[in-house]
């Protein structure tokens, strides 16, 4: 099935029928002039009182007080909405990170060992030592938002980039990394561009640096061989923005591909299959949960899909 103009109206309607309130207010914000107004709405019904969110706003697990990876997943959205440092709900989520230990010098803790009492997926599962399989996954993104929304000089930023210098430093070290922390990296470099001649000064590498160890990582960590990827695995179009994306010169032909890869897997509701499950773990909650990704997997590839003109 081809994507259309009429696969996407039907993407919006299932959405619209289906989605949790956030994602059909971030459809209206993105594809049909939303206000920001209505998605900040409903993103704050995931924010606790101390600032952090939980929840199940990211719907692979549902444990309803704060951590820094639900957190994380806000601050995306709050990127997405262009917000700026001033908005009440940013103000709470700088004091949240600011007060949460770090589980190592740098690393807010990916995963919580209370994580385990609430219906979850099975890579959230808590155990002894496993900060370094997420290692600075979200911290890096974390520490460039602390960066881009403080006062400068003040604890906060200051947090920031101590988080920062010890993020880049695991990042120029790395000769391989997983797709999610590549991802935090490119956000982290986005972020922090405006910034540039202060990073330079204050880090041991220069931001430009910065991005060639990030785009060297995700050549190396994408999947050329189209037939895995009806299996969870790195797409091209997970590491790139839009035509203009330098990534799109680096993967050539297989950008293409992939296009045409969303083309064929388009399901009659005009949305995508995710290719993941919880192995049998909580079947009642899984069931929610991959509506919920459905939601959040169309939002994401119209958005690219559109930026390459293919509506």
């Amino acid at each position: 099935m081809k994507i259309t103009r009429d696969s996407f109206q039907k993407a919006g309607e299932w959405i619209k029928q289906n989605a949790r309130p956030l994602e059909v207010a971030l459809w209206e914000y993105k594809f049909e002039s939303g206000s920001v107004a209505r998605v900040q709405k409903y993103l704050s019904a995931f924010q606790n009182q101390d600032g952090g969110f939980g929840h199940g706003i990211e719907p692979d697990f549902w444990f309803p007080h704060s951590s820094p990876m639900a957190t994380w997943a806000a601050g995306r959205i709050l990127i997405d909405i262009e917000a700026v440092s001033i908005n009440p709900m940013v103000q709470s989520l700088i004091s949240y990170l600011t007060k949460t230990p770090q589980a190592e010098p740098g690393m807010w803790p990916s995963v919580l060992p209370e994580f385990n009492q609430y219906p979850h997926a099975p890579w959230w599962e808590w155990e002894e030592g496993v900060q370094k399989i997420w290692m600075f996954n979200p911290s890096a993104e974390l520490s460039a938002l602390l960066i881009k929304w403080s006062e400068k000089n003040s604890t906060a930023s200051q947090l920031g980039w101590n988080s920062l210098e010890k993020a880049v430093d695991h990042l120029m070290d790395s000769t391989e990394m997983d797709m999610h922390e590549i991802s935090n990296y490119q956000m982290l470099h986005k972020l922090l561009k405006p910034a540039e001649s202060l990073f330079d000064k204050r880090i041991k590498y220069t931001l430009n640096q910065v991005l060639e160890k990030i785009t060297c990582l995700a050549e190396k960590c994408v999947d050329r061989d189209v037939s895995n990827w009806s299996q969870y695995t790195a797409l091209p179009l997970n590491f790139i923005d839009g035509p203009d994306d330098p990534l799109c010169f680096k993967f050539e032909s297989l950008v293409e591909c992939n296009l045409n890869y969303y083309d064929k897997h388009l399901t009659e509701e005009g949305i995508w299959n995710i290719p993941w499950d919880w192995n049998n773990s909580f079947p009642q909650e899984f069931a929610v949960a991959e509506r919920y990704w459905k939601g959040i997997l169309a939002l994401e590839r119209y958005e690219i899909i559109k930026s390459f003109g293919r509506l």
